[in-house]
């Protein structure tokens, strides 16, 4: 039955504004819909972000309405805060963590790494990878913290 997912949507201010922005992000772009709506390919043939050129993407933030999550390779997260930055975007604080380098919230023998930012119209994004939880910590922290409780 279900694979994966396919397609996330977002609301956006300027289409035109936010294809060059996600493209930044390495999304290939698709094709549009009437200029109102784009399609990104965030893997190419497996999934794709569609953006939907509205007025109303002042809605009130909820992760359920307004976030997509990004899975990326631990070691570019990594460097996720740099490579943020040289594209003109800025890292945001979340969870309680400040934006100056990614951090780890624990879940049994998993973990996730990740770091906030946000889209010109306010949507929430988020740069995640899964990682073994070898030691079962169960305290989130920063990445340069985890890896010194993990070090072998």
């Amino acid at each position: 039955m279900i694979k994966g997912l396919y397609e996330a949507h977002l609301p956006v201010s300027n289409l035109d504004e936010s294809i060059e922005f996600y493209g930044k992000l390495g999304l290939e772009f698709d094709h549009k819909v009437d200029d109102k709506i784009a399609f990104l390919w965030i893997e190419k043939g497996k999934s794709w972000l569609g953006l939907w050129n509205s007025d109303r993407v002042d809605l009130p933030y909820h992760p359920s309405i307004r976030h997509i999550a990004f899975e990326v390779s631990y070691e570019d997260l990594k460097q996720s805060v740099e490579w943020l930055k040289e594209k003109g975007m800025k890292p945001r604080k979340a969870f309680g963590f400040e934006p100056d380098q990614p951090f780890v919230i624990p879940h049994d023998s998993y973990a996730h790494a990740k770091i906030h930012f946000n889209d010109p119209d306010g949507n929430s994004l988020e740069l995640i990878s899964k990682i073994d939880n070898k030691k079962n910590v169960q305290e989130k922290m920063y990445v340069s913290d985890w890896e010194e409780f993990n070090k072998e």
